[in-house]
């Protein structure tokens, strides 16, 4: 298995290119299989999510065209399936996008039940619940020993529908199916981040009526079909964050390029209150260091407030902080799974229930760790990347998921750290580094 060998101890410098948004893409690459004319997807981030779900479009029918490693031509007329049972998406929590997307063309889908990073409890009655009060008969059954979700309709009608949680996924799945359905829908208590905006822009572009996205309520005015377009995915907000809070726990300076900066306000707020420096120009920002981390206080929110998706690397960063922090996670129960590995690194963090009470020491000491999902394995990274000596991160088949090249673009900002298969190639790393 691959893993990361890293040298900790040198402030990153210089800059940084991000990729398209993984949690965008996902959404607009189902949307792209609701026409039978050709969709281009530009800007794709290049990680395994992606790959997988590319595969899964090809296996259901769909012409698919891979220009380069960040475009897709998609082609839904061939579609001679509704049927998804790739084996790889239980590995993706987005699998569950197609239902909608099959649904609202066909009005027929069956998809393998959701998988994915396993941080808590992410029950998909919101979406089941929606799709009922368009007309579907929805059910999930053990389907010959494979967990599956079944959508059918003689033909959806638009309907009054208040989500009793503000879902990222519940929100995009039901555009995609009320996209078209007969009238209009309008969906309250809505999920407003940057990607169910983008989901919708790209609906849009194909002749959808979507007013409202990034509001508190959609409204979808139902069109009997979509047609072809070429859509460019949004940058990565949590990419952005990452190497944000890479810039401020190395002690370093990192220009972080094309990015949408109001996205990242949440993260630069924070940033600042730590007694970083950030400057933000039209496409891009800069996190510039302070002298020393100061200790802060954060709870995670839906957008626009503090990403649960960033609430990892941000406490790893409050490792080192002068003095006593506070982060609550309120979205996932399971998301401190990683805690114990910083504190095997020398952190002094205590979990209760849904907070984490962070005492900052004046640094941490390499070790070998695991990653249990993406984001805690970016969180770790940027622990090995300030520690003393020596990191190694395990399990980064998380990290794949979601980060393009990572690895390459920690070191180009001066990071010491290879990817590795084997003892052998690690020796060689630690011989080369010193």
């Amino acid at each position: 298995m691959e893993h990361y060998i890293i040298k900790g101890g040198k402030p990153l410098e210089g800059e940084v290119e991000i990729s398209g948004a993984k949690n965008a893409a996902l959404g607009l690459l189902a949307a792209a299989i609701m026409t039978d004319e050709e969709v281009t997807i530009e800007n794709l981030p290049d990680v395994s999510d992606i790959n997988q779900l590319i595969e899964a479009i090809e296996n259901i029918g769909a012409t698919v065209d891979r220009v380069d490693r960040h475009t897709v031509k998609i082609n839904g007329k061939t579609i001679d399936s509704y049927v998804v049972e790739y084996e790889q998406m239980k590995k993706i929590r987005a699998s569950y996008y197609l239902l909608g997307a099959l649904l609202g063309r066909f009005k027929n889908a069956e998809v393998a039940l959701p998988g994915g990073c396993a941080i808590g409890s992410r029950p998909i009655d919101q979406h089941t619940k929606g799709f009922r009060a368009l007309g579907a008969d929805v059910d999930d059954e053990n389907k010959n020993g494979r967990g599956m979700l079944i959508a059918k309709a003689d033909k959806l009608i638009g309907n009054h529908i208040f989500l009793d949680m503000a879902s990222v996924g519940a929100t995009i799945n039901l555009m995609l199916a009320a996209s078209l359905a007969e009238g209009k829908t309008t969906i309250e208590n809505v999920a407003k981040e940057p990607h169910v905006v983008d989901v919708a822009n790209l609906l849009n572009s194909m002749g959808a009526n979507i007013r409202g996205a990034g509001t508190d309520k959609i409204r979808i005015y139902g069109v009997e079909k979509l047609h072809g377009t070429t859509y460019s995915v949004i940058p990565d907000q949590i990419e952005a964050g990452t190497f944000m809070c890479a810039a401020a726990a190395t002690g370093g300076s990192i220009l972080v390029k094309n990015v949408i900066p109001i996205h990242l306000e949440c993260i630069t707020s924070k940033l600042i209150e730590m007694g970083c420096i950030v400057t933000e120009y039209d496409d891009a920002v800069r996190v510039k260091a302070g002298d020393n981390i100061r200790s802060t206080q954060l709870k995670t929110l839906p957008y626009p407030g503090f990403p649960t998706d960033m609430q990892p690397q941000m406490t790893a960063v409050l490792s080192v902080a002068t003095g006593y922090s506070i982060v609550v996670e309120s979205i996932f129960e399971n998301r401190f799974k990683y805690v114990g590995e910083l504190n095997r690194m020398g952190a002094k963090i205590q979990v209760e229930g849904s907070t984490a009470f962070i005492n900052g020491v004046n640094g941490l000491k390499g070790a070998r760790v695991s990653a249990p999902d993406l984001r805690a394995g970016a969180a770790l990274v940027i622990a090995g990347l300030m520690a003393e000596g020596f990191t190694t991160v395990d399990d980064i088949v998380y990290i794949q998921r979601g980060y393009e090249n990572f690895e390459d673009k920690l070191r180009g900002l001066g990071a010491d750290i290879e990817k590795v298969s084997d003892d052998r190639e690690e020796q060689k790393f630690k011989l080369r580094v010193g």
